[in-house]
């Protein structure tokens, strides 16, 4: 087994693998201003963007959550790997050679498991591949010319052929070094009778990839006869593919959906291609399982699905009663989304595939552009069911469809699809929009007016400048410099603020470090617990609140505010004090407290004066 992974290299691991690109990878991210970037948490659900990151610290974190880390941090979390498994994901990525303190190299070693079983996808992705231009794979490339899918067509989706034996596959890569065991644990190979099998068998096969590229699994499609197996065969769920997290061709089509700020969602492998080539590149399909909660999530980072940024997800499914128990299981998902939600259903019925194939890419685009909203399509699904000639019939039919409007998550809408509901089942809007109102619940309590007492408006503006200087001892600490360090722990009122400031102290200072990455790793290796590095990574990334580039003149002004907001406290504390002393009676303590309370107050004057311009 490989021995323990040499710092250095981890060092470098981190220096090569730009946090902005890899996180880009499964989060749309967008300006923050400062040089950060923003996005929609993969790790929590949320409408509003609370992740951000700093690619100049190498750094993220969410504000949300607290999950935060570096480059390495997040791939562990994201892809639910090993610290060992996540260096070496991205040494790979990356081209740095890792070295282990047992001596020798990553190559040839006991690597982790997600390396091993992902190599072991890949060199059966070329295997298949292969196979595909041989003899017996021509019922393969038959049934992709049928469907208009020529040889790069399949090039460009990776199509391979699976030859029809027991072990093909499994001999070929036990020669390159995998064992029975990996491959079973890979979903590659099943178990036989008498060991190890192909799981996939004289069938077309498409690789399943992850959202950065990586082949984690495969769907193939039934060809001969004699196979008794399902018309499509994917691999089990295995360490590194789990199918509710997995949609195929998100590889493919992330850039234009974050671009075109739209996902189209279809039922299977030929229909994404068909999509894609008929000039749709933003289609995606489950691969063998509905479409769930998990798949929302993966959508949702990619269109960066929030109030300000609303895109729309199409659903395409067939015309048939049970494409439309998936669209009204679509829309009970519905609500999870900010984006609009429609449905795009050919005509006649046709999938993508077969569209394409009679009438041609024109006709896929404009199914697509035809497509009409969710809610939409799933009442007037309902309504297909009731004789609307009848009272009886329009009564249960708006028992029925009165609480889909109900829960329409936009409330601007609610009245106008209940006067649509109200026409399209020939009643009078008012009953309709009544009940659609009272299944809403939309009797909202008066406004109360919240009011924030002069204290604890100045506590709230008191930590708000202390958390600017921590921020600028951490992100620019050349700014901060000796300023900063000369800063005591008393004029913190943050318990987490002061903690940080000590581990910058511990660290040798702010004076002491130009920053950068390194700076941030030597304050984290300085800090007593995981409670204080969360807090140090979250002050790397959170963006300053200058309004310009912060120079040495904002630093000193924030640093100014920090003392006067001190100095303050000192004086308020003071003056309650010289209230209680008699002056006739103890005038030399009522001097010497009217002498200190004076010369605070010019103090807190003179460094209110050095901190105009900051907050």
């Amino acid at each position: 087994m490989a021995g323990r992974i040499r710092d250095e290299d981890v060092v470098l691991v981190r220096e090569r693998a730009p946090i902005a690109d890899v996180i880009g990878e499964s989060v749309q991210l967008r300006s923050a201003g400062g040089g950060r970037l923003k996005g929609l948490c993969p790790f929590h659900d949320e409408k509003t963007p609370s992740f951000n990151v700093n690619p100049a610290l190498n750094m993220f974190h969410c504000f949300g959550c607290g999950q935060s880390g570096d480059v390495i941090t997040f791939v562990r979390e994201n892809d639910h790997l090993s610290f060992v498994e996540a260096v070496e994901h991205l040494a790979g990525r990356y081209g740095v050679q890792l070295q282990y303190e047992q001596g020798g190299s990553a190559t040839g070693r006991n690597t982790g498991q997600r390396t091993r079983l992902v190599e072991a996808h890949r060199l059966a992705q070329e295997f298949f591949v292969e196979h595909l231009a041989g003899e017996e794979a021509v019922i393969g490339r038959s049934f992709l010319a049928e469907r208009g899918f020529d040889q790069a067509a399949a090039e460009q989706f990776g199509v391979g052929y699976a030859p029809n034996g027991w072990d093909h596959l499994i001999v070929h890569l036990r020669g390159k070094g995998f064992s029975g065991e990996e491959l079973l644990t890979a979903g590659l190979a099943s178990e036989g009778k008498r060991g190890p099998i192909d799981r996939f068998r004289g069938r077309l096969t498409w690789p399943i990839r992850d959202i950065t590229g990586d082949i984690i699994g495969f769907g193939a499609r039934r060809l001969h006869e004699s196979d008794n197996g399902p018309k499509y065969l994917n691999s089990p769920e295995t360490p590194i593919y789990k199918k509710s997290h997995v949609l195929y061709g998100v590889d493919a089509a992330k850039k234009e959906i974050a671009r075109r700020r739209q996902a189209v969602v279809v039922e299977g492998y030929t229909d994404v291609m068909a999509m894609h080539l008929a000039g749709v590149p933003t289609a995606v399909a489950t691969c063998g399982t509905a479409f769930g909660a998990d798949h929302i999530q993966v959508i949702r980072r990619l269109l960066m699905d929030q109030d300000e940024f609303r895109g729309e997800v199409i659903f395409t499914f067939d015309g048939d009663d049970a494409g439309q128990k998936a669209a009204l299981k679509a829309f009970g998902d519905e609500q999870k989304f900010v984006a609009q939600t429609y449905v795009a259903i050919s005509p006649d019925g046709m999938d993508p595939c077969d569209l394409r194939l009679a009438k041609g890419d024109v006709a896929v685009r404009d199914v697509v552009a035809s497509r009409v909203p969710l809610v939409e399509f799933a009442i007037k699904s309902m309504l297909a069911k009731y004789d609307l000639e009848t009272a009886e019939g329009r009564v249960q039919a708006m028992q029925t469809t009165a609480p889909l409007v109900a829960k329409i998550k936009d409330r601007a809408l609610r009245p106008e699809y209940a006067r649509r509901l109200a026409g399209w089942m020939g009643m009078e809007v008012e009953p309709v929009a009544s009940r659609v109102a009272e299944l809403a619940g939309d009797t909202r309590a008066p406004h109360q007016r919240r009011t924030t007492s002069p204290a604890r408006s100045a506590d709230a503006a008191a930590v708000a400048v202390e958390r600017e200087a921590v921020k600028l001892a951490v992100q620019l600490p050349v700014l901060a410099g000796p300023l900063y360090d000369a800063l005591g722990e008393e004029v913190f009122t943050d318990d987490d603020l002061r903690a940080v400031h000590q581990v910058v102290i511990a660290a040798g200072g702010a004076a002491t470090s130009s920053g950068g990455e390194a700076w941030v790793t030597k304050l984290l290796e300085q800090c007593p617990d995981d409670r204080v590095r969360q807090h140090v990574t979250m002050l790397a990334v959170e963006g300053l609140r200058s309004d310009n580039p912060p120079d040495e003149r904002y630093a000193g002004a924030v640093l100014a505010r920090v003392q006067e907001h001190a100095v303050t406290r000192k004086v308020t504390e003071l003056k309650p004090r010289l209230q209680r002393v008699n002056p006739v009676e103890d005038p030399e303590k009522y001097n010497a407290l009217f002498t200190e309370l004076i010369r605070l107050e010019q103090t807190a004057r003179s460094h209110r004066e050095r901190g105009i311009g900051a907050l």
